[in-house]
């Protein structure tokens, strides 16, 4: 991709606004445009960080035997009234009466959706366990959005549900995805997030954990929630099934969520400086952003081709900025933005056979020209 040609645009100016560094250099950086309170659209260089994280998690689910399925935003009222969840919720609920007058809402979770889903379908001991998972966009009228994507109206989240024969069952579940949770946050940049004991809340169940960060402010974020929700579903909607003696049992559940946006934003309050965003290479929207300090030289272009060829042969994404801007520009936009590793293309070091890498955390060295590919994927294969 080329600069010049990209949807990215940057600002000097802090929103007034944003309060903390996540939700400041997420919008500085054009990663997200605000719609309107608590509603945020995701650009091109932000949904490729937001794809990155949905994969880590798709990765660290499926290694459990979990299966991914998509379900729907709009439900009926009806289905919330029957696990008595539309009073606990209240407000929160974004509802809406259809032009059939049924009443609607926009899925603030699917607790309720699964179970009946399940309880359809699965009859027998031999269909257990189950764990089935989404990443989707869920909506709540938050009375206070606040923190950019941290507290919205409309965010994703992972939600996994796990189906058992009994209190074993979920154990071993839940201990399972306690691993994977420490697996995704560490992937993301965030390995030094807390797991401890919480209130299970609207949710209900026996026991439930938080995964949370802290943040410069001293506040805590709730990046991940998993609960033990035992039979409370279950036994609302009649998803039972029949042991190996014929006798009907209620299944027993857990659920486990995890916080899309708020990945995104937590790795950008732990990983960031002055300048700007500092990317750990797995989530980096692009793996290198190669700086020609001076594009028009023919040479030089012929060169960052040679450089995209390669690197693009190894699937290595780049970002080239060929724009007309000065090399001041150039480096505190990619200060800002965060690439972790960058090839600078210098007149002078050019014309010796030499090239520039630097690391956005900082270090850098000097090169041939023709080894440059041969470092960067070192360097890529070492991260």
């Amino acid at each position: 991709m080329f600069y010049s040609k990209s949807f990215i645009f940057t600002y000097k100016e802090i929103p007034a606004e944003a309060k903390i560094a996540s939700h400041q250099l997420m919008l500085r950086s054009s990663l997200i445009k605000k719609i309107s309170s608590g509603v945020y659209a995701y650009l091109p260089l932000g949904l490729r960080v937001l794809n990155k994280v949905r994969e880590i998690i798709r990765e660290e689910m499926n290694k459990l035997g979990a299966e991914e399925l998509s379900l729907s935003v709009l439900q009926p009222l009806s289905i919330w009234k029957k696990s008595k969840r539309d009073a606990l919720l209240g407000k929160v609920i974004i509802s809406f009466t259809n032009r059939h007058k049924k009443q609607m809402v926009l899925g603030p979770t699917h607790e309720e959706i699964i179970t009946d889903l399940v309880a359809q379908r699965i009859n027998s001991y031999k269909n257990l366990p189950l764990i089935l998972y989404q990443i989707q966009t869920k909506f709540r009228d938050e009375i206070r959005p606040r923190y950019g994507v941290i507290r919205t109206c409309e965010f994703t989240m992972k939600d996994a549900y796990s189906f058992d024969k009994d209190d074993a069952g979920l154990a071993e579940n839940y201990e399972k995805m306690k691993i994977a949770y420490q697996n995704i946050f560490s992937r993301c940049g965030l390995s030094h997030c807390e797991m401890k004991e919480a209130d299970s809340g609207i949710m209900g169940g026996r026991l439930s954990h938080e995964f949370v960060i802290y943040l410069n402010s001293g506040e805590e974020i709730e990046l991940g929630h998993i609960f033990k929700l035992g039979t409370k579903y279950s036994e609302v909607f009649g998803a039972n099934y029949s042991d190996e003696q014929g006798r009907q049992r209620p299944i027993v559940m857990g659920c486990y969520g995890i916080g899309v946006d708020r990945i995104i934003a937590g790795c950008i309050e732990k990983n960031h400086d002055e300048k700007g965003i500092i990317w750990p290479f797995s989530l980096t929207p692009y793996d290198v952003l190669i700086i020609p300090l001076d594009y028009r030289e023919k040479r030089i272009v012929s060169y960052v081709d040679s450089l995209l060829q390669e690197l693009g042969n190894q699937k290595i994404e780049v970002l080239v900025d060929d724009r007309s801007e000065s090399a001041g520009i150039k480096f505190n936009d990619a200060d800002l933005i965060g690439i972790p590793l960058r090839i600078v293309i210098g007149k002078k070091n050019f014309a010796q056979g030499k090239v520039e890498i630097s690391l956005r955390r900082g270090g850098r060295i000097v090169c041939n020209k023709a080894e440059v590919v041969e470092r960067v994927l070192g360097i890529l294969k070492g991260s």
